[in-house]
């Protein structure tokens, strides 16, 4: 008779689901959860992606979708105060070079200011701290598309800017590259190891945060075998 332990489940003669991965490091100090949740319901700050223009608009859902992680800032932190999400982020986007402004014929609608892909606004709001990361680019036309190349770049200059603003405090992120701005090259799965390879490699030259959380939506969570991803983390 085998017994198998998965995430304080016990299991007689069979396995069951694995909805949890975890792993605590040494020299220096961090962890690294993987578990399927809701964002949202972290009670830490949390890792928000943007496009290049960072557009907040959910209006008839074709600039932002409300059902998206960024339309669920704006709908479930901010309350659907557009004008108080822009206000927060007007801040911190002053420091970043704008690359490109659109024209109202080639973008008729959203915001037309382009600021580099990869580029971090950190905000804050009732006592929590939101990092949006331009992680891909928005067409003209509407539809935001992102690259291997574009999502290491901004893991690359995320982190940096947890470490400066987080005072290590435990931090969220979702699977960025897995939705509307699809990274069509790589699963949901290899996009969480390219996610928690980024954070481990760079908190080994500078800590970033004491835990890091990637969260995958439960509607997601068929196409993580969760055993696997605690093999690599068991391998970093």
């Amino acid at each position: 008779m085998s017994v198998i332990v998965l995430s304080g489940f016990w299991a007689i003669g069979r396995s069951i689901p694995r909805y949890s991965a975890e792993r605590y490091f040494k020299q220096p100090a961090f962890a690294v959860e993987v578990k399927v949740g809701d964002l949202y319901s972290e009670n830490c700050d949390l890792i928000v992606g943007f496009t290049d223009t960072f557009d907040t608009s959910i209006d008839g859902g074709d600039i932002v979708s409300p059902r998206s992680v960024q339309g669920q800032l704006l709908g479930r932190v901010f309350r659907g105060d557009t004008a108080a999400l822009d206000a927060a982020l007007s801040v911190p986007l002053r420091g970043i070079p704008i690359v490109a402004t659109e024209s109202e014929t080639r973008k008729p609608r959203g915001k037309r200011d382009r600021y580099p892909v990869g580029a971090v606004a950190a905000i804050a709001h009732e006592g929590k701290r939101y990092y949006c990361v331009a992680y891909s680019r928005l067409s003209n036309d509407l539809v935001a598309k992102s690259s291997v190349d574009y999502l290491w770049r901004s893991l690359s200059n995320l982190w940096p800017v947890v470490a400066a603003h987080g005072r290590l405090e435990p931090v969220a992120i979702p699977i960025f590259g897995s939705d509307l701005a699809k990274v069509s090259s790589l699963g949901r799965e290899a996009l969480l190891k390219m996610i928690i390879l980024s954070f481990v490699a760079e908190s080994r030259v500078d800590l970033i945060s004491r835990k890091l959380t990637v969260v995958i939506a439960p509607g997601d969570a068929g196409e993580v075998n969760m055993l696997e991803v605690q093999a690599f983390l068991d391998t970093l």
